[in-house]
């Protein structure tokens, strides 16, 4: 049986291909899942890939990852990142392992974005490689 791994993808990503390229790459979020899913299908994995721009949403997806039992969480909480003590707090309540993603290296950018609260209770992190950062991610998360 394939192991069930979310994605989650957080505000703007519905943007991708349009907002600022010079930063996020020209792919979409669509060109993501579909490289996602080739990768998935050869680790044995099905991936949930989802986006919203609404925290809430994605402390109930990460609650609802545990509840279905998924092996992993991919988790691009954009923005979020910098600012969601609840994000925090949900990764924390689960047992379920999240590996943070980012396309572009936050580390590098404006010194707001420095702070990752996902990253203080993620297991793991890929940043600054592009859309191809969310199949490394995969692959890290087929190996927990």
């Amino acid at each position: 049986m394939a192991h069930l791994i979310y994605v989650l993808n957080g505000p703007n990503l519905n943007l991708l291909g349009l907002r600022e390229p010079e930063i996020y790459g020209s792919d979409t979020l669509d060109d993501i899942a579909g490289m996602l899913e080739d990768r998935a299908r050869e680790l044995d994995c099905e991936i949930d890939m989802r986006q919203t721009n609404h925290e809430g949403v994605l402390v109930d997806w990460l609650h609802e990852a545990q509840a279905e039992g998924a092996k992993a969480v991919l988790l691009n909480a954009a923005a979020f990142t910098h600012t969601s003590i609840a994000l925090l707090d949900a990764i924390r309540a689960i047992a379920v392992p999240v590996i943070e993603v980012h396309l572009s290296d936050p580390q590098a950018r404006e010194e707001f974005r420095h702070r990752s609260y996902v990253g203080m209770a993620a297991v793991d992190e890929v940043k600054g490689m592009g859309a191809r950062g969310y199949v490394v991610a995969l692959e890290k998360a087929a190996a927990l």
